[in-house]
């Protein structure tokens, strides 16, 4: 698929986050998993080991647990601000997967991935690079130090 074809937008905050205070945009996570299942056995690992610092460490986020017997595949159900809902399959994967994951989904906006457009554009792009004060000064007056107090004027 060409990049005209996919969707695109130009760059945007979630209601001016970080011009004060950050706010995380993840509401709640649901961890659905089965008791007795083999691909659910890193999901019962985090939920033993890491689920408590994962609640401390983003105290703005509800974290659900909810073991159910007829799970035949594990998920988290990821639900943002915005109204956004996630769904990541977490099969057989292991504890620190989960966490990775975990917070992927919490460092995430909730709006879909999708390409970000530049607000400019150019029909031939400079291919030199930033201009910067010594961009053409010549190499072999060496560099630029502040004279001796006990310099000669003449």
């Amino acid at each position: 698929m060409t990049s005209r074809g996919t969707a695109s937008r130009f760059l945007q905050s979630v209601l001016q986050n970080g011009v004060g205070r950050y706010v995380c945009q993840l509401k709640r996570v649901a961890l659905l998993f089965s008791r007795r299942g083999n691909g659910s056995l890193g999901v019962r690992d985090f939920i033993e080991e890491g689920v408590v610092d994962y609640a401390k460490k983003y105290p703005g986020t509800v974290v659900y647990v909810s073991p159910q017997e007829g799970c035949k595949k594990p998920k988290i159900v990821a639900e943002y601000l915005n109204g956004n809902i996630r769904e990541e399959d977490v099969n057989c994967k292991t504890s620190e997967e989960v966490l990775q994951l975990l917070t992927k989904l919490a460092s995430q906006s909730g709006l879909d991935v999708i390409r970000l457009r530049k607000p400019f554009h150019s029909d031939s792009p400079s291919i030199q690079g930033h201009w910067h004060p010594f961009t053409n000064r010549p190499p072999s007056i060496g560099p630029i130090c502040p004279q001796s107090p006990y310099a000669r004027m003449d």
